[in-house]
């Protein structure tokens, strides 16, 4: 069996057995891909959480959208039908709905009031894969969706990106446009490898912290391959080489990576009980019980009174802490935002929750370690 098939054959596991797949270098690249098979272009708009990545935004830019931020709920940090409602407008073409932490919520409402309003729906299932809402796989809901196998989410091909076309109506535009990918480089593929040797072999608890700033300095630069190179985080212009198809290397480090999910799955969710428990017996935000069953906990979210103090008792007691989403669109500056359209005051629930957010790490073999760094912590967080 040709390895790209029995990749294929492997996710079907996850994402069920309809739909087309499509492998792309970054998961923002099969979002670019997947907008403009469906013809988005000038003054249109493509409504999507003020809660997201930059890269979101960017792909819709880069298109000549424009995207229409919608704030979130505080529970769920994801949006509603409700507020969505209140933004569409004759020229809103595409509804993206996000999975976040792990999370979809309100996605078939969302689903059923685009179709009855002739909107498509794209479903980000970069932190979603694997997870289900109500039964169903994530992914599966709307026309079409993307994910995402980048670093720390829910199974790694170091970068990488998956794209699922549920409506094929838009098949023969998708394959039309697939066809201008650049191929990746051979010096990019042995980058690569050599940063999942790294993570695998090098990385541990002690040197987590240092290590991931130097990637991230590294990354911004440009110096190696990252998840958001300079171009990507500092403005709205489309680098040269962005649209860059798929490689064997993710191919095999995706077939690899698979086999393993159902056990780490499994993990995931196990953790979060525990930490649910801790933070409700201390009288602390948790995530609620009505949305443990559609939640694949790829992080656990809490909310603290100061980030940066917070972050550094973590590099102190060797705790992997994540950082997702520092900005209403991550991790752009809030006095840079403008440059993507957006006022983060217009979106008071999700500024706040990106002021105090941090994410516990679901995917931890110790969590008896990170259980206790919490109850050290306790009066910190919200």
């Amino acid at each position: 069996m040709h390895l790209q098939d029995k990749y294929t054959e492997l996710l079907r596991n996850y994402i069920g057995d309809k739909g087309t797949i499509y492998f792309y270098w970054k998961g923002r690249v099969a979002l670019y891909a997947l907008l403009k098979s469906m013809g988005i272009g000038e003054e249109d708009e493509v409504i999507l959480p003020a809660f997201t990545c930059v890269v979101v935004s960017n792909a819709i830019l880069y298109l000549g959208a424009k995207p229409v931020y919608i704030d979130i709920d505080s529970d769920s940090y994801n949006t509603s039908l409700q507020n969505i409602q209140k933004l569409v407008t004759p020229k809103t073409k595409i509804i993206i709905c996000q999975n976040t932490f792990g999370l979809s919520c309100d996605i078939d409402l969302i689903v059923n009031y685009a179709r009855s309003n002739n909107i498509y729906t794209i479903e980000d299932c970069t932190h979603g894969f694997g997870g289900n809402y109500n039964n169903k796989p994530n992914g599966t809901w709307c026309d079409a969706s993307f994910y995402s196998t980048q670093w720390n989410k829910p199974f790694s091909t170091g970068i990488g990106g998956i794209a699922l076309l549920n409506n094929m109506q838009f098949q023969n535009n998708l394959e039309i446009i697939n066809k201008q990918l650049l191929k990746p480089s051979f010096k990019e593929e042995k980058m690569l490898r050599a940063l999942l040797f790294t993570r695998k072999n090098i990385i541990t608890p002690s040197n987590y912290w240092m290590l991931l700033k130097l990637y991230r300095w590294l990354s911004k630069n440009k110096l190696v391959i990252g998840s958001s190179g300079g171009d990507e985080i500092t403005g709205t212009n489309m680098p040269s080489d962005f649209f860059k198809a798929t490689s064997k290397t993710q191919i095999k480090e995706g077939i690899k990576s698979i086999e393993l999910f159902p056990i780490l799955l499994k993990l995931r969710k196990e953790n979060a009980t525990i930490y649910s428990e801790v933070l409700k017996a201390n009288g602390k935000k948790y995530v609620g019980e009505k949305y443990r069953a559609n939640h694949s906990f790829l992080k656990y979210p809490i909310l603290v009174k100061n980030r940066e103090q917070f972050i550094a008792k973590a590099e102190t007691a060797q705790i992997e802490l994540g950082e997702w989403f520092c900005s209403p669109l991550h991790p752009v500056l809030e006095n840079e935002l403008y440059k993507w359209g957006m006022k983060a005051t217009n979106f008071p629930v999700a500024l706040h929750i990106s002021r105090h957010i941090v994410n516990l790490p679901t995917d931890t073999n110790n969590i008896e370690k990170v259980k206790k760094f919490i109850l050290d912590t306790i009066v910190d967080i919200l």
